[in-house]
């Protein structure tokens, strides 16, 4: 009996309270992330009070500047983090395709349905007047890369496509596309299917149907049978 209760976390032990802590921390922050990011796409960061925010997360405006500084520092990670969801759910949607311009075609119509692309470009504007808040910008990004090769590779690898561009090549260019034509579009007040249009225009081979992938080969396949005929 002593033996049992000796092992039992108490209230009263520092790790045990530093543990509950560092989860309401948590637990605030997230709740803090969820009430402002609908708020700051709604009404933009300066149409956005820090009591509006307090009061859609049923908190106190000080626990804003206690998690989070600063209201820019808390736009700009609601921007990373709805980015981050948004590269989570395309890659849900591609999941079905079978061949890489479907699985393109398949991203780019469901980034362009979202606004989280546009909020980002709006983050990554602030960061050019705040360098304090370029880090977790930088983190993101990486992050948006790396798990778009990972992703991409894994098709590649499931369905033995061959392409024209490796995984993180091609997750860096689409990435990179996305955010210039969605900014672009929201300027020129284009719609979400002019900006899928648009992006499968530039993005080019890789957004070909799946009527054209006899010709998304290799770079080395093809340098292989010139090769041949030349040296044959």
């Amino acid at each position: 009996m002593v033996e049992t209760l000796a092992h039992e976390p108490l209230e009263g032990d520092p790790k045990h309270a530093a543990r509950a802590t560092r989860s309401a921390g948590r637990k605030m922050r997230s709740l803090l992330l969820d009430a402002a990011s609908p708020l700051f796409r709604e009404r933009g960061l300066s149409g956005t009070a820090i009591t509006d925010i307090a009061a859609a997360a049923d908190a106190f405006p000080s626990q804003i500047t206690y998690y989070f500084r600063t209201k820019e520092a808390l736009f700009v990670e609601c921007a990373c983090r709805d980015l981050l969801y948004l590269a989570r759910a395309t890659e849900q949607a591609a999941l079905k395709a079978r061949t890489p311009g479907e699985y393109t075609h398949a991203l780019a119509k469901s980034v362009t349905a979202s606004d989280s692309v546009a909020f980002f470009a709006e983050a990554l504007t602030l960061t050019r007047r705040r360098q304090d808040l370029a880090p977790l910008v930088e983190r993101t990004i990486e992050r948006l890369h790396s798990e778009g090769t990972r992703a991409y590779a894994g098709q590649v690898e499931r369905h033995g496509w061959r392409s024209l561009r490796a995984p993180d090549e091609s997750s860096r260019r689409f990435w990179a596309v996305a955010i210039g034509v969605i900014l672009e579009g929201n300027a020129m007040g284009r719609s979400p299917e002019e900006l899928c249009a648009e992006m499968l225009r530039v993005l080019g081979e890789q957004a070909k149907s799946a009527d054209d992938t006899g010709r998304l080969r290799l770079v080395e396949e093809a340098g292989a049978s010139s090769n041949s005929n030349g040296e044959g």
